[in-house]
């Protein structure tokens, strides 16, 4: 019965996921930045619909934030993807010096000539912008960012990871689960080079691999938030943190070696995902933690 639970939720959640994100990549293609946006953000709670489509009961997924006890927990989430992301980032511009641009020319080559002519006007320095943004992704948004978050995170820790953990024992599972949450993203990598762009050494499929082992990485440490406070809001937030913080290290990448992400600064590279990695298999061979009850 369970299984026929899980292979209904993978149904549902790849078929409404991708129905949102082959369009968004089209219109991405197409230069329609916010449609596809919009399209993406969207597609995030793809999972969260099939989990109702799959008939698993919502209020059995842990919505209460259960912050008694927990705390730690939830700073963890907040702030850690910060600091691993920090790290990765540091340990590649730390091997790669000549990749580090601090003049803020990068975040300037990501903008369009009329967005270019807009910052110019404000008269806003760029290494100002880049202070905003870093505290922008320290504060406040990874909790806006756990809004959608949370539409992935009912899915995949919700109904997925446990029942992949029943099946296949707690680390078997733990890995498929992380491949089957970065193939989820495939549409958007295939047809708009979400994440690695189109034109990179080894496209797409080493980027497809590549993410699916970074999804992997966070998907054991999203677990371990979920089992340890039992409340599905500590992985989203951590979720939100990660989507807040791993592409700030772009505005300071020379925007030459921009097509060159599968080796880093991002986590989504070999070795700006390296802190990551070992954090992950840090908490994969520790022995498993004792679930806390579930509650609404």
């Amino acid at each position: 019965m369970k299984d026929k639970t899980l292979l209904k939720y993978l149904l549902w959640a790849f078929g409404l996921g991708w129905a949102l994100q082959i369009p968004a990549a089209i219109f991405a293609l197409r230069g329609n930045t916010l449609i596809f946006q919009g399209l993406t953000m969207l597609s995030m709670f793809a999972p969260l619909v099939a989990t109702v489509l799959a008939d698993v009961p919502l209020r059995s997924l842990g919505w209460r934030p259960r912050l008694r006890g927990n705390v730690r927990w939830y700073l963890a989430g907040w702030l850690c993807p910060a600091l691993l992301c920090t790290l990765g980032a540091a340990l590649y511009f730390l091997l790669f010096p000549a990749r580090l641009d601090a003049s803020g020319s990068a975040f300037l080559a990501t903008l369009s000539e009329e967005a270019r002519q807009q910052f110019d006007a404000q008269a806003i320095p760029a290494s100002v912008f880049v202070l905003i943004q870093v505290i922008a992704a320290l504060s406040y948004a990874p909790f806006l960012n756990a809004i959608p978050a949370v539409g992935e995170e009912a899915g995949w820790r919700g109904v997925m990871l446990p029942r992949l953990k029943e099946r296949f024992g707690r680390v078997c599972g733990l890995l498929l689960g992380g491949v089957i949450w970065g193939a989820w993203h495939w549409p958007l990598m295939l047809i708009a080079g979400y994440e690695y762009g189109l034109h990179y050494w080894g496209a797409p499929l080493l980027g497809m691999l590549l993410f699916c082992l970074f999804t992997t990485a966070l998907g054991i440490l999203l677990d371990a938030l979920y089992v340890k406070t039992g409340s599905i809001w500590a992985p989203a937030l951590a979720h939100g943190a990660v989507n807040a913080c791993s592409g700030l290290p772009l505005l300071l990448l020379n925007p030459a070696y921009a097509d060159r992400l599968t080796v880093g600064p991002l986590p989504i590279g070999v070795i700006g995902g390296a802190p990551l990695l070992v954090a992950a298999l840090f908490v994969l061979l520790k022995k498993a933690p004792a679930p806390r009850e579930l509650s609404e």
